[in-house]
C-alpha cells in the first residue's frame, strides 16, 4: 500500500471530497481519510443554495443531485410565535441553476466520495486520524481503522484539513478542553414524514435562546434542525425530566413557533434526534501551522444562513485553484511555496466568506432575542421584500469559485 502522497485531506465531507477530487483529477496522489461510514446521518440543515449547483455539476455529481434533491426551494419566511412573514427567494444568476434544493447528508457525502474514488483518489474509510506532525512539505499522519484497530503511517507533501468544527485535528500538541459555557450553542436535528410543510418554502425559525430552519428534502423527508443555548436547553428539560434532549427541542419549537406546529401535525419523526456541538463560529484560519483548511475548519457562520455546505464547497475550489497554479508541480514540496499559496488563500478566504460570517451572526444575535425579533418582524410585514435582500447578503446566490475553473471541469471549456 502507498504511504507517500502529494496531498492528505482529513475529512470526507462535501470540503474534503471536492477538494480531493479536483486534485486528484489534476493528477496529484491523494488520500482521503474519513472516520465514518457512508452513508451516515449528521446535523446539518442540507439546503444547497442554488450557487452551489455548477459545482456539483462539474464535479461529475450533478445528475444524481438533481434525481435526488428536494424540490427548488422559491419562498424564504421567518417565524416566530404565531407569526410568519413571507418572500421569494432570490435567483442566482446561472440559467440552468437559478434555485437551490435540499439533499440529505447521507446521500450527498456519499456521492461524492464514490466520485473521489472514479477520479483515484485513495480514499480510506473508515479510518480515523490520530497524530499528525511534520510541517509543509514532509507532513506525517498515523491513523487507525475504526473496524479493525490497525495502524498505519502516510506521508504529504500538503495537509488539508477538512473534517469540520466538533472536534480538533490531532496534532503532537496536547489538547485543551474546553469549558461549558451557558451561551454555547448546541445543535440538533430532526427528519420527519408526512410533515406539511409547504414545497419550496425555506423558513427560518427564531425563538428565545435560539434558532433554526426547515426544508423539505429527498424522499419526501423534512428536515428540521436548529441551535440553542446550553442554558435554554437545561432549562427547558428541567421542566420535563422523562425526555430527551431532542423531545424537549421538538415541544420547544411547537410551542415557540406555529409553523413548525403546523408543520408537524400528524408527521411521523424517522429515527432520533441528532445532536452536536457546541458550535465554534468565527474564523479558524491559521499561517503559523502550515496547514491547509477548508469548510468548517477554516471557519464557521451561524448557520441561521444556512450556507455551511456553500462554504464547504466553494472554499475546497478556492483552495484548489491556489494549489494548482501553473508552479505547482515544482512547489508541491517546497515549504516556501505553500506558505505563499496559504497566505493567497487566506486572503481570497477572508475576502469571500468574512462578510457572511458577521451578517450570520447579526442575525443569530437577533433572532434568538423575543424583544429583537418582533419589531424586526414589524418590519418585515410591511416591506418583505428584505427578506429577499438578505438571502442575498448571506450569499444564497453567489459563487466565489472561479467560472472559468467550473467551466474547465465541467467539460465545457
Amino acid at each position: 500500500m502507498t504511504s507517500g502522497y502529494d496531498a492528505l485531506i482529513i475529512g470526507g465531507g462535501p470540503a474534503g471530497a471536492s477538494a480531493a477530487i479536483l486534485l486528484a483529477r489534476a493528477g496529484w496522489s491523494v488520500a482521503l481519510i474519513e472516520k465514518q461510514s457512508f452513508p451516515r446521518r449528521k446535523v446539518c440543515g442540507e439546503c444547497i443554495a442554488a450557487s452551489n449547483l455548477p459545482l456539483l455539476q462539474a464535479l461529475g455529481v450533478g445528475p444524481a443531485f438533481e434525481q435526488a434533491a428536494g424540490p427548488e426551494l422559491r419562498k424564504v419566511a421567518l417565524m416566530h410565535g404565531a407569526h410568519m412573514v413571507m418572500a421569494d427567494l432570490p435567483d442566482a444568476p446561472h440559467a440552468r441553476y437559478p434555485l437551490g434544493r435540499a439533499l440529505g447528508r447521507e446521500t450527498l457525502d456519499t456521492l461524492l466520495v464514490a466520485q473521489a474514488r472514479l477520479a483515484g483518489v485513495h480514499v480510506m474509510q473508515p479510518w480515523s486520524a490520530l497524530r499528525t506532525t511534520g510541517s509543509a512539505g514532509l507532513w506525517r499522519c498515523d491513523i487507525r481503522a475504526v473496524d479493525t484497530g490497525a495502524l498505519l503511517t502516510l506521508h504529504a507533501a500538503v495537509l488539508i484539513d477538512a473534517h469540520g468544527s466538533w472536534e480538533a485535528l490531532p496534532t503532537a500538541r496536547a489538547r485543551q478542553i474546553r469549558a461549558h459555557h451557558a451561551s454555547d450553542l448546541l445543535a440538533f436535528k430532526a427528519n420527519f414524514r408526512q410533515a406539511r410543510l409547504a414545497e419550496g418554502l425555506l423558513p427560518v425559525l427564531a425563538f428565545n435562546g435560539g434558532y433554526g430552519g426547515m426544508v423539505k428534502a429527498d424522499g419526501g423527508v423534512t428536515t428540521l434542525a436548529c441551535c440553542i443555548r446550553r442554558d435554554r436547553l437545561e432549562a427547558s428539560r428541567s421542566k420535563s425530566p422523562g425526555l430527551s434532549a431532542g423531545e424537549v427541542i421538538e415541544s420547544l419549537l411547537k410551542e415557540q413557533c406555529g409553523g413548525v406546529k403546523t408543520a408537524l401535525q400528524g408527521a411521523t419523526r424517522e429515527g432520533a434526534w441528532l445532536a452536536a456541538g457546541p458550535l465554534k463560529t468565527g474564523i479558524h484560519l491559521s499561517l503559523g501551522d502550515g496547514i491547509f483548511r477548508i469548510g468548517n475548519a477554516a471557519g464557521e457562520a451561524h448557520p441561521i444562513i444556512g450556507e455551511g455546505m456553500s462554504m464547504a464547497l466553494q472554499s475546497a475550489w478556492l483552495l484548489c485553484g491556489q494549489l494548482l497554479d501553473e508552479k505547482s508541480d515544482v512547489g508541491r514540496s517546497d515549504p516556501a511555496w505553500q506558505r505563499q499559496q496559504l497566505r493567497r488563500y487566506a486572503a481570497q478566504w477572508r475576502r469571500a466568506f468574512a462578510p457572511r460570517l458577521r451578517f450570520a451572526a447579526v442575525l443569530a444575535h437577533v433572532a434568538m432575542r423575543p424583544m429583537m425579533v418582533k419589531p424586526i418582524l414589524a418590519v418585515l410585514q410591511r416591506w418583505p421584500h428584505l427578506l429577499t435582500t438578505g438571502a442575498r447578503w448571506g450569499g444564497k446566490t453567489r459563487c466565489v469559485a472561479d467560472p472559468q475553473a467550473i467551466a474547465i471541469q465541467d467539460g465545457s471549456l
